[in-house]
């Protein structure tokens, strides 16, 4: 990045600003352009461009007439070339004003530019910027910025400017370019973004195709996408292209990239380097409690508390240090910090003070009585001692001045209990435990200690149990951690329970704590039990907190938002606020992100225990519940409204008695949608079996844009197929029919079509059974999908246009223009494509009517459809883009993918292969309706488009991929790719 050219920086200093209403700005990083303010000036002829070029990229110097001569017309100069050069610096004094041009020294020179005048000068700027942020370990911020370099180009830099400067400028800003594109690439695969990269650089290694950092780059991007074989395919494209063009072998690091791909090295994955341990150490007095032997994990904590309390030595003993640790009860807060204090003790020589402070019992220590302790570990006489909290203070203040102690105030009820025992003094340093966030402590170092990660938490269980029992049933292992919720209490419960029983095996262990029900009285061992230490905290609250800790942990779900709990509780969202937020102070409650909270596992079991004891009436938990599910079904039915406008689906789903919220554009609507999915899916899963069956399965069918979009597919899959089974279970026909035409959605657009049939005739039956026209037209429509995926078009298109008639009888015009649109291609499977396109197009009128929504998109992509058949790829293409950018919008990612699909078809057909490489990785980055199948389809094409840009051995590669898609789901396709892959064909 620090190789760019060097622009002006419009002098920067020394000169002073044109004095101009508005200032000037230049462009020559596409065509060569100028503006005042936001008005474009006219830079006259492609030889009065070059001149102007040739001033901006003189990095404010002058340049004397001879120079601007050659730099115009080189050796070849026409007689009157001074003349023209004076000519044309005249033009352009007169287009940006007094001052701008001005003539020095037989030459000419720009002056009194501003800051960022100059495109590339800006794009300069970015670059450098960049590469500090990136030096700096900041890559997304690196990325950023030189996204926004990128950004200044606009076309061929310098383009239809004449003359060899300007020649030797284009390729040197084109150069730079490229290099910034490769370092951006080079971030974008060290954060991981490879799956995405691959596209782009399929796109500019077919454009510049013997630039090997794009191929290593590409060849590292496939490999990171599990996609290993194409990666060497690559490789073998790259070799036998610089042997035929330049008769050379690849650059050794290309090479070597292939030998690590073939070996599977390991260290091709992202780095990631633990951050360095303090160094261990020891001191006196020994106030602090021992270190417990099989001390586990927390690196990364230990670090930063280590560095916090070493800031009084860094900084000669003239700082104060404290830091407060908070956290749940038995996230090992105590532990963390002896450990801590242990490794601190060099630094702080004259001794180490502790205490129990008893925060979360009934009776706390007083401060004065801790205070009268410390003094007399401190050496003060007992009679030297006042009675008062403030003398003691101040006593306990003046006995550590001048001295280097550690205080670990251990278990800490508030701010207001710890205040009067921080030293004060230079030099010293205090560590508190709490299960409040100390907000109020002034000046604290606060550090919110979470669980264990899941192979800490693994080590720690190792260490107690050993190593043999752990190695030989691992995955019981993880089983058992994962039930402690990865808290280290629990884990040192369950692996001593475990420990002592030498009879029981893992599995025997993970089987007891499998019960829900049963998990917390089975994590208790000696004086130690989970429960009691949730129970401690619990028993500190304010009953409203109290009521709201119950409540709230009745929700399944991975968190709650702020909205959701408010209707859980039946509060006002300001006083829901307030009781949350508290509940994160004592630690009960997480807060996940801004308005959105969460519980331990364990703590959520604790909470549902508490409610089943405590709450009354015993009905409030159902009522919870249920204003819960009414929340959530008002919600998203108002969200399909918005996206689908006019559609009478909503006006057929359950009533609800809890309101909603209301958004007033798509943006937001769907935000909330993605953002709930976890918990508005959790919240339907919880209806099974209760009286809320039906609103359950009404809340699935409105939020089908969370399986259509691709982003919660699988989770929205086994929803489905819950609900399934409870309507059945039930004996609710009406709901199970809504169910399994729900379940038809997800398996067509997985591609699982003889599932699908499947379902869609038992959710036909039961819609028609109990006269629900709403079911019976939608799963109508999916039949006819089914059959046109099996080329059973006569009776595809029966289908259609039963589903039309039970939509039209319902007014429901959104949804008939779109079941036309699958009319339409039930007619261009039987041939008929004038009458395909007509019934297309009366579809994408029906949708522009109602407005730029998602079923417009669909219609779009139906006359695209069409259009192919038709042999009109230009109009096809058009019909696409729309669709694209509409489903762009609207978060569509399948539909997206299937849309790039189409429009590879179409520059394909067109021998653009070039862009329809690029369309086709998009699809395959993005995915597409249809699942596998369809992802054989698009590496069919994408092997044809390799294959003309002259890939071969990459082409091969996707043909083989897809093949094997191909057998495993018994498609017809898989004969054609057979035919590619013949050695005849590769001739």
């Amino acid at each position: 990045m620090d190789g760019g050219p060097r622009v002006p920086g419009q002098r920067r200093g020394g000169c002073e600003a044109v004095a101009e209403a508005e200032p000037l700005r230049f462009g020559v990083l596409g065509p060569v352009r100028a503006w005042r303010g936001e008005e474009a000036l006219g830079t006259g002829s492609p030889q009065q461009r070059a001149l102007l070029a040739a001033l901006l990229l003189r990095e404010g110097r002058t340049a004397t007439a001879a120079e601007l001569i050659d730099a115009l017309w080189g050796s070849e100069p026409p007689s009157q070339a001074l003349a023209a050069v004076r000519t044309y610096a005249s033009r352009l004094r007169k287009v940006l004003g007094p001052g701008a041009l001005v003539s020095e020294s037989g030459g000419y020179a720009l002056r009194g530019l501003r800051e960022g005048a100059l495109d590339v000068a800006v794009a300069q700027d970015l670059a450098a910027e960049a590469e500090k942020a990136r030096g700096a370990g900041d890559l997304c911020r690196a990325r950023a910025l030189l996204n926004r370099a990128l950004a200044r180009w606009d076309g061929e830099p310098l383009a239809g400017v004449p003359g060899p400067y300007a020649e030797a400028q284009r390729a040197r800003l084109e150069e730079w370019r490229l290099s910034l594109l490769e370092s951006r690439l080079d971030m974008d695969l060290e954060q991981g973004c490879h799956a995405e990269a691959v596209s782009e650089l399929t796109a500019l290694t077919a454009a510049h195709p013997l630039r090997e950092r794009l191929r290593e780059l590409l060849m590292l991007a496939l490999y990171r996408s599990g996609r290993q074989a194409e990666a060497l395919a690559v490789y073998a494209d790259t070799r036998r292209l610089l042997a035929e063009e330049l008769g050379v072998d690849p650059r050794p690091g290309l090479r070597e990239l292939q030998q690590r791909i073939l070996r599977a090295d390991p260290a091709l994955a992202e780095p990631s380097a633990p951050a360095a341990e303090p160094a261990a150490v020891r001191v006196r007095p020994a106030q602090l409690p021992a270190s417990v032997p099989d001390f586990t994990g927390r690196a990364a904590f230990v670090a930063d508390l280590g560095d916090a309390l070493s800031a009084p030595s860094r900084a000669g003993g003239r700082v104060m240090a404290v830091s407060a640790l908070a956290g749940i009860g038995g996230v090992g807060k105590t532990t963390l910090a002896v450990h801590v204090a242990h490794r601190a003790r060099t630094a702080f020589p004259d001794g180490q003070l502790y205490v129990d402070l008893q925060g979360a019992g009934p009776r706390p220590a007083e401060p004065e009585t801790v205070l009268g302790s410390f003094l007399r570990a401190l050496g003060t006489a007992d009679s030297a001692i006042p009675d008062s909290l403030e003398e003691r203070a101040a006593l306990y203040r003046s006995v550590l001045d001048g001295r280097r102690v550690l205080v670990l105030l251990d278990n800490a009820k508030d701010a207001a209990q710890v205040r009067p025992l921080l030293p004060g003094t230079e030099g010293c340093a205090a560590l508190v435990t709490s299960r409040v966030r100390m907000l109020d402590l002034a000046g604290a170092h606060l550090v919110d200690l979470d669980v264990m990660s899941p192979d800490e938490a693994l080590a720690l269980f190792t260490r107690i149990v050993g190593e043999e029992r752990v190695a030989a049933e691992r995955d019981a292992a993880l089983d058992v951690v994962a039930a402690c919720g990865f808290l280290p209490l629990a884990i040192r419960i369950a692996a001593s329970r475990l420990a002592a029983r030498r009879t029981w095996t893992v599995s025997v262990l993970a089987a007891k704590l499998a019960d829900e029900r049963r998990r917390l009285d089975e994590l208790q061992a000696g004086d130690l039990a989970v429960k009691a230490t949730f129970e401690l905290g619990y028993g500190q609250l304010e009953p409203a907190q109290a009521r709201a800790f119950r409540l709230l942990g009745l929700a399944d779900g991975p968190d709650i938002s702020l909205a959701a709990a408010a209707a859980v509780l039946d509060l006002p969202a300001e006083e829901t606020e307030d009781l949350l937020e508290s509940l994160v102070d004592t630690s009960l409650l997480e807060s996940a992100a801004p308005g959105r909270y969460r519980f331990h596992d364990l703590v959520r079991l604790y909470a549902r225990s508490c409610a089943e004891r405590d709450e009354l009436p015993p009905g409030e938990r159902q009522a919870a519940l249920s204003r819960l599910l009414d929340f959530y079904l008002a919600t998203t039915a108002g969200v399909y409204a918005i996206e689908r406008p006019g559609d009478r689906l909503v006006d057929d789903l359950e009533t609800t008695q809890y309101p909603g919220l209301r958004f007033g554009e798509a943006t937001a609507a769907l935000d909330w949608l993605y953002s709930e999915a976890g918990p508005l899916l959790a919240c339907v899963r919880q209806s099974a079996g209760t009286g809320r069956l039906r609103r359950g399965v009404d809340l699935l069918w409105a939020a089908k844009d969370l399986t259509e979009s691709g982003a919660n597919s699988h989770q929205y899959e086994t929803t489905a197929r819950a609900m399934c089974e409870a309507t059945r279970a039930a004996g609710d026909a009406r709901a199970e029919g809504r169910a399994r035409t729900v379940l038809t959605d997800v398996l067509l657009v997985s591609g699982r079509i003889e599932q699908a049939e499947r379902e869609a005739r038992t959710a036909m039956r039961l819609a028609e059974g109990v006269g629900d026209s709403t079911a019976a037209s939608w799963v109508a429509n999916n039949r006819g999908l089914i059959c046109l995926h099996q080329s059973r078009h006569e009776e595809g298109k029966a289908f259609f246009e039963r589903a039309l008639e039970g939509l039209r009888a319902a007014g429901n015009r959104p949804f008939e223009a779109t079941s036309l649109g699958n009319l339409s291609r039930a007619y261009l499977g039987m041939g008929d494509v004038t009458r395909a396109v007509e019934i297309a197009r009366r579809g994408v009128a029906a949708h522009s009517e109602i407005g730029r929504t998602v079923r417009l998109a669909n219609s779009h992509y139906a006359l695209g459809v069409a259009l192919i058949q038709a042999g009109r790829h230009g109009e096809a293409l058009s019909q696409f883009s729309d669709a694209l950018h509409i489903f762009g919008d609207h978060r569509q990612r399948l539909w997206e993918g299937t849309t790039n699909f189409r429009i590879a078809e179409v520059h394909l057909a067109a021998v653009r292969p070039a862009q329809a490489a690029r369309h086709a990785e998009q699809a395959l980055a993005l995915g597409c309706i249809g699942g596998d199948r369809m992802r054989g389809n698009v590496l069919t094409l994408l092997g044809q488009a390799l294959t003309r840009l002259g890939q071969m051995d990459r082409a091969r590669a996707c043909w083989r991929e897809a093949l094997n898609l191909y057998e495993q789901s018994g498609a017809p396709e898989a004969e054609t790719v057979r035919a590619l892959l013949a050695p005849t064909s590769a001739a």
